[in-house]
């Protein structure tokens, strides 16, 4: 979503990150007075106004504590309830229910396309925030092109979840520690239509949730170490990206970073790769 970004260090070591959205500027630091000279030379330079401490942003709210802050989209997400219709709805438990399959060869009937694609963007900018309804909103946006009544249902159920978690939210903790730590895992032959595997992972930079993603593989995998080996390859790779991005910052992670896998297959492949 960002444009682009600036990292700042000035003589004294005082940090500025810049982040800039068009024609919109997030600006922070150590120091605040090297806040305000930036704000000021912003100011001088070019015609704009301030809008004071962060609490919105491009559909995200912003609360600021002492000890860290929420990041949320409830507002959104009370909008997109109502939108849809789905404000009165019952709330249900899970986003998904287990063991859920889905196919494009579903002999239910059809949905209008226009509705279901309405209904599929809007969950889909809502998992900038909301990692939980990553794994179901991937699964049901598959079907786009011809959506049925089950597809339907099924996004409806995640609408039903939303209702009762509407006040879910991210929190990033105000701490010294910013070890990465990575989580994967596969749903093997998830996909009944082609028989891929889906490849999952969480990313922490010390205890706050950072990233996180959910993708079809686009090889099939014969066997469950397979498909687990490819999500961990996906989360390395991702990780070495990380590690780059936070040493820009200024910020030291330890040489090596661990990448939790529950496969003993896996582990294993990784730990020998010469035929690999």
């Amino acid at each position: 979503m960002v444009d682009s970004n600036l990292y700042v260090m000035t003589e004294d070591s005082s940090k500025l990150v810049i982040v800039v959205y068009v024609d919109d500027i997030i600006f922070g630091g150590h120091c605040n007075d090297l806040c305000k000279q930036f704000a000021e030379k912003m100011k001088y330079e070019f015609e704009m106004s301030m809008l004071g401490e962060l609490s919105y942003f491009l559909g995200l709210q912003v609360s600021q504590r002492q000890k860290g802050i929420f990041i949320s989209q409830m507002k959104y997400t009370k909008e997109m309830l109502k939108k849809f219709q789905m404000e009165d709805n019952k709330p249900v438990g899970t986003p998904m229910v287990v063991g859920c399959k889905l196919s494009t060869d579903d002999e239910s009937p059809s949905v209008d396309q226009t509705r279901y694609r309405s209904m599929i963007g809007s969950l889909l900018y809502l998992t900038a925030s909301r990692p939980d309804i990553l794994q179901a909103v991937c699964l049901v946006a598959r079907f786009q092109a011809s959506p049925k009544e089950t597809h339907l249902l099924a996004i409806k159920r995640i609408f039903k979840y939303l209702r009762g978690t509407v006040d879910y939210r991210l929190w990033y903790s105000k701490t010294d520690k910013f070890t990465l730590t990575t989580f994967s895992d596969a749903d093997w032959e998830g996909s009944i239509d082609d028989r891929k595997s889906t490849s999952g992972g969480t990313f922490y930079l010390g205890q706050s949730l950072v990233a996180w993603h959910s993708n079809k593989q686009e090889s099939v995998s014969l066997l469950t170490a397979e498909a687990e080996y490819i999500a961990a390859t996906a989360c390395c790779t991702q990780l070495i990206w990380m590690k780059r991005q936070v040493a820009d910052y200024g910020i030291i992670s330890a040489e090596l970073i661990p990448i939790m896998c529950h496969n003993m297959s896996a582990i294993n492949i990784s730990k020998n790769p010469v035929q690999h």
